[in-house]
């Protein structure tokens, strides 16, 4: 081929365009499962365009001024067409391709892959990864592994199961959609329904930015896009295959220093892992072709992974077995060029059981008599049916409408061992008697129906193009229902704690025994069960505005409605037409392709998960009476004889259901959040990109629980409200932490509610913020057939008084309704760094070809460690810094008072001081202690390799691929236990938690995955 100046300056551009797109690629449709083709042809030309996979064809004609777009594009291979020129392009999710038809010698090509190119025609934040992309790194089978590859997201708490973080936001706050279909699982947002990894096409991450269009989410958005047949058949198999011992190292074992030992080597251990073994075999096969050549495709995926475990433990040893069978099947039918239909159906069905040994002595490895067995059934299913309509040049439509119904049942010890006695605690928190804590501290209520969760969501999308306006509007609605049995503890509801009186006092009163002697608090509790709704509208209308052949203005309005109700279908938070402003703008600098300034502003809201509608409105309720014992039963270990009851009862919470009216506030403010986007993206040259983003999140308002009377009791009093009685509150009230508390209460104690404002004097809680802020730096060279490589350094900040939905101090999995606001004190000292904050993050992989048959791949990390705290229990009455809230409104008993809850940043300081109610007697005194303010956590490495080799037959490719994890065995601690103190029973003798600040978790230590697969 005769080289020319001009194609040259075809294939540098190309190339850089390719090169850029691998720091920031952008999207059209933030979470849509297609792209988009856009350009300049010759004014009013005819451009054709064909799926080179499905043969679909469909032609337009460009605008008077030369430009054009084709939307809603499947991924996949396209041929695009005007007059004599041709071209050949890889549409990839999301992403939008730009090809110019006006000039042979100027195109835009995707390569095998490699990402789209610089997308002029969006603003938004997002990155693609191909199922090539993904299989060439050594990364976990599953859509966090792969979002942790992208800038600004981290790793969330071992505890609340090791999800993706992104933007600062907590593992709750993303939301998860398989071709173009809201999955998210509202219960606590922090599941969604499988989609068997083989199943996968591409995987889309959102870190920002979103449209119009889309909302729901304050942190990222996980977009999964499935295989769908084509005009070739196309099938196989794979196997993956975790050994137990192979390349695997020793778990370490965490020992528990309050039962160190006198001997100085250990006796007890928290977590007693180093002889832990675990095995998974996973299996796939898959076809997928026509029905009726260019018109009806079908992929179908069976999928199966079996998992074999054997753990250690103190008193228990665990012989545990799992399955999960799943399927997808994905039908395309192309009624004609202008009219596609798809539906995708999902299946899982997971199961386990555990086989529970008892020891005959600690922490031994052998297994002896009938094992305690427990079974545990699920199923999740997914139809999703979706309608695209290209209704001439310049108007399209799409509509989607299906569900998601997940169903989960446990059944528990067959052979009943120990049912019969009741679930008694010595005052160190251990098991006594014949109790199996295996056994759980609970029974499920047998009348009520399955546990689970079915979502039933609908969406229509219109887009027309108005010369240079591509207007959209679109409507997206979505019922949840939560079904949740109710409990009641175990042996009747009746559950025995002793705890040991380092004064003599009981229940508050003094003198009742000896000092140094044990009472019995003893507890009855029961919750109820239920059917909740949450219905969840929005709205909204876009222009997307090209001002000139290289600027480009987006603006939106979204409108968000989220209605929660209670079992009876009562609202309790109902907020309508919530307004989400959006704009960005993006600019091709020089009009070359090669330099990119984008940015956008916008507000987000996300809905309350139903798990607050059950927490909050079923009752739920306990009895705590206190007394003095004669003597244990031999056998069970509970009180024989009662003394009579030491001061008065508690009553936590009620029997009833409660007004729907009176647990949350009357002004509630769903949760939202301000976001402010600022990225450049550079080629260097002809294969290398540089990129550099800056992100600033805001969370505007922020929404928890409170449960604290003493404020509202304060506000009654100095009101003169004298007959308010405080047992007429909610145990808890959902609110807007740092405002005021608008709440219908029954002030005279007479059945009727009244609409009152408690100031935000009164109530005291600190005000809910977070504020996220990062600077990204990438660098990226495209795979081009031999190698490939992609690196990103993130420095960010994460401060507030939140973490956000969840709470990672005490792995709370409770969206909305953590333990951070109960109580007005516990709020004292939380401004700081977030648990998610991690500073520093270097990410790095890549892969090399080196020759046809053999490839390598690598994936390393290098990141900075989490913050540490200091937890407690609030300062005792009579200590130098006690508390106000320490009593509830009634001002004798902890019952809506801090003092019945040990979550605060107060910790045991080891001094003593006289004590101020009493000063014949001493108090142990606390320090409050600033969240975050003790350092980090250890940086955690990681560098993880594989290896493929391939072998090409008559018929197909078989493949061998050999992964190795963690090669160098790092166990850096990710977790501590961060609770100074022992317990609020052995506050005022100052006991502090021997293992505090000692590792919790530990990162994973080395493993390995064989894989083999054939495909034709």
């Amino acid at each position: 081929m005769k080289y020319n100046k001009q194609k040259a300056s075809f294939a540098r551009r190309s190339g850089i365009a390719l090169a850029i797109s691998m720091c920031f690629a952008t999207a059209a449709l933030a979470q849509s499962s297609e792209g988009s083709i856009y350009g300049r042809a010759t004014p009013k030309a005819q451009i054709f365009i064909v799926n080179l996979d499905t043969g679909n064809k469909r032609h337009i004609e460009a605008e008077a001024d030369g430009s054009y777009t084709f939307s809603k594009l499947q991924p996949g291979r396209y041929s695009i067409s005007a007059g004599n020129i041709s071209r050949e392009v890889n549409v990839s999710t999301g992403t939008g391709i730009e090809v110019a038809l006006d000039n042979k010698a100027t195109v835009v090509v995707t390569g095998s892959r490699t990402r789209a190119a610089i997308d002029m025609s969006s603003t938004e934040s997002n990155s693609v990864f191909t199922a090539a992309d993904i299989r060439a790194l050594p990364v976990s089978r599953d859509t966090t592994a792969v979002a942790m590859l992208t800038p600004g997201t981290v790793q969330g708490s071992a505890g609340l199961g090791n999800l993706a973080s992104i933007g600062g936001a907590s593992v709750a706050e993303n939301a998860y959609y398989i071709n173009g279909f809201d999955v998210t699982n509202i219960r606590n947002f922090v599941s969604y329904i499988n989609l068997p990894f083989e199943a996968i096409a591409e995987q889309q991450v959102k870190s920002g930015g979103y449209g119009a269009q889309y909302g729901r989410s304050l942190g990222g958005v996980i977009a999964l896009t499935t295989k769908s047949g084509t005009n070739t058949w196309k099938g196989g198999a794979s196997v993956y295959f975790t050994p137990a011992t192979f390349l695997r190292a020793k778990s370490k074992n965490i020992v528990d220093q309050e039962l160190y030992g006198t001997n100085k080597t250990p006796t007890r251990y928290i977590s007693f892992a180093s002889n832990d073994r675990s095995e998974t075999l996973t299996g796939n096969v898959y076809l997928g072709g026509p029905i009726i050549r260019d018109k009806l495709f079908v992929f179908g995926l069976l999928n199966t992974s079996v998992n074999n475990s054997d753990s250690y433990g103190r008193t228990t040893n665990t012989k545990g077995h799992s399955q999960r069978p799943s399927g997808i099947l994905k039908i395309d039918y192309l009624l004609s060029p202008d009219h596609r239909f798809e539906l995708t159906a999902l299946s899982n069905k997971p199961s386990r059981y555990s086989d529970i040994y008892t020891n005959k002595t600690d922490y031994s490895l052998t297994r002896e008599g009938a094992p305690d067995h427990q079974e545990f059934d699920a199923s999740s299913n997914a139809v999703m049916g979706k309608y695209t309509g290209y209704l001439s040049d310049n108007l399209n439509i799409s509509a989607q409408v299906g569900q998601v119904k997940s169903l989960s049942e446990i059944r528990t010890n067959k052979n009943q061992k120990g049912r019969d006695c009741p679930w008694v605690l010595d005052w160190q928190l251990n098991p006594m008697g014949c109790y199996d804590p295996n056994n759980n501290g609970s029974e499920r209520d047998s009348k009520a129906p399955p546990d689970g969760d079915l979502r039933k969501s609908g969406r229509l999308d219109i887009e027309y193009t108005l010369g240079s306006h591509t207007l959209r509007a679109g409507y997206d609605g979505q019922k949840f229902t939560t079904s949740q049995a109710g409990s009641v503890q175990s042996s009747g509801g009746i559950y025995y704690r002793y705890y040991r009186s380092a004064d003599g006092s009981v229940n508050n009163v003094p003198n009742v025994i000896k000092p140094g002697e044990e009472f019995v608090r003893v507890r009855l509790g029961a919750s109820g069960s239920g059917v909740y709704d949450v219905i969840n509208v929005a709205k909204f209308v876009e222009d997307s505005w090209k001002v000139s052949k290289d600027v480009l203005i987006n603006t939106g309005l979204r409108w968000e409605s989220f209605d929660n109700q209670t079992n009876s279908g009562k609202s309790f938070v109902k907020a309508d037409n919530l307004l989400a402003p959006r704009i960005g703008a993006a600019w091709n600098v020089f009009g070359d392709g090669e330099t990119k300034v984008f940015g956008n502003l916008g507000r987000y809201y996300i809905p309350v998960a139903s798990n607050t509608n059950v927490r909050a409105t079923r009752y739920e309720y306990t009895h705590h009476r206190f007394y003095t014992f004669t003597g244990k039963d031999p056998r069970t270990a509970a009180p024989i004889t009662l003394g009579p009851e030491v001061g008065a009862a508690e009553l936590v919470g009620s029997d009833r259901e409660p007004n729907p009216g009176t647990v949350a506030d009357t002004k509630l403010r769903p949760m939202s959040q301000f976001e402010y986007i600022l990225g450049f993206q550079q080629a260097i040259s002809k294969n290398l990109a540089f990129g550099m983003k800056f992100n600033y999140r805001k969370v505007t308002d922020g929404m928890d629980d409170f449960c604290g009377t003493t404020g509202i009791g304060q506000f009654m009093k100095d009101k003169g409200y004298t007959k308010f009685n405080p047992n007429t509150l909610a145990t808890c009230v959902l609110m807007n932490p740092g405002r005021d508390l608008n709440l219908n209460i029954d002030v005279a104690n007479n059945g009727v509610l009244q609409a009152v404002t408690i100031p935000s004097s009164y109530v005291k809680l600190a005000k809910y913020e977070r504020i996220y802020s990062d600077l990204q730096f990438t660098l990226d060279r495209p795979f081009d057939g031999k190698w490939g490589l992609s690196g990103s350094y993130t420095h960010s900040r994460n401060r507030g008084t939140s973490e956000g939905y969840l709470s990672s101090n005490n792995d709370q999995i409770d969206a909305g309704g953590t333990s951070e606001f109960d109580f007005a004190s516990g709020t004292d000292g939380i401004y700081g760094p977030s648990p998610n904050e991690r500073k520093h993050s270097f990410k790095l992989f890549g892969s090399y070809a080196v020759n046809d048959a053999f490839s390598v791949g690598f994936n390393g990390s290098l990141v900075s460690g989490r913050p540490k705290s200091c937890l407690g229990n609030v300062p005792i009455p009579g200590s130098a810094n006690a508390v106000f809230d320490y009593y509830g409104a009634d001002g004798k008993t902890t019952k809506g008072g801090s003092g019945s809850y040990g979550y605060s940043y107060y910790c045991l300081n080891g001094q003593f001081a006289p004590d101020l109610l009493n000063p014949k007697n001493t108090i142990a005194q606390s320090s409050l202690v600033q969240r975050g303010s003790l350092g980090n956590l250890p940086w955690t490495k990681s560098f993880n390799v594989s290896g493929t080799y391939k072998m090409k037959l008559e018929k197909g490719m078989l493949s061998f691929t050999l992964d190795i994890f963690n090669v160098f065995n790092f166990q850096t601690e990710q977790t501590i236990n961060e609770f100074k103190d022992y317990s609020r029973a052995t506050q005022r003798e100052g006991r502090v938690n021997k293992n505090y600040g000692l590792p919790t978790s530990y990162q994973a230590p080395r493993s390995a995955r064989i894989a083999a697969r054939y495909d034709f």
